[in-house]
């Protein structure tokens, strides 16, 4: 069986299309971290939730586990905190590239296997209306960098270099890669 250790219903959708059946069991487990980079940061806390879900499943299970954060100048934009705090990521994103780091953590068969895929993604510049309109639509509260690439938030996208399945919550290439490789998926 494969267990998704999410509660997002992105990843959701995203880990459907390449796996026929799995269970979503999320941890709830302490999501702080002193890491400063993104990439260091989505490998921690997608391993830290890997082996909490491993804990409660079968010994043949596949345990897949993820984190996603934005990364601007060296600063991580995760969730917004409030309202203001999405204005201020986005007037920093708009008109720039940033890179979205996801990190994948699986356990499976008494090994760990992680990566982290990055996609770099340019925003066109933005009026102050358009953000005040998108921020008060409710979307981005609950995304890193305060925006949704596969929901109202596209109109913000000018361009994206990598897979663009990394930037909604997954990098589904590399895990379906992955999952076949270790036997996860056809064996």
């Amino acid at each position: 069986m494969i267990i998704l250790a999410s509660a997002s219903p992105r990843r959701r959708e995203l880990l459907g299309y390449i796996a026929p059946e799995f269970e979503v069991r999320p941890t709830g487990c302490d999501e702080s971290c002193g890491r400063t980079d993104g990439e260091g940061r989505v490998l921690e806390l997608s391993m830290r939730k890997a082996l909490a879900a491993r804990e409660h499943a079968a010994a043949g299970d596949a345990v897949i586990a993820a984190d996603t954060v934005v990364e601007l100048d060296g600063e991580i934009l995760e969730k917004p905190r409030d309202r203001e705090d999405a204005l201020r990521m986005l007037h920093a994103l708009s008109g720039r590239t940033h890179t979205v780091c996801t990190g994948v953590a699986m356990c499976f068969r008494g090994k760990t296997y992680s990566f982290c895929e990055k996609t770099r993604v340019t925003f066109c510049r933005l009026r102050e209306e358009q953000l005040v309109a998108y921020v008060d639509s409710g979307e981005p509260m609950d995304k890193a960098g305060a925006y949704g690439m596969q929901g109202a938030g596209s109109f913000m996208v000018e361009r994206v270099e990598g897979d663009p399945y990394n930037v909604i919550g997954l990098p589904v290439c590399a895990l379906n890669r992955l999952l076949w490789d270790v036997g996860a998926l056809g064996g």
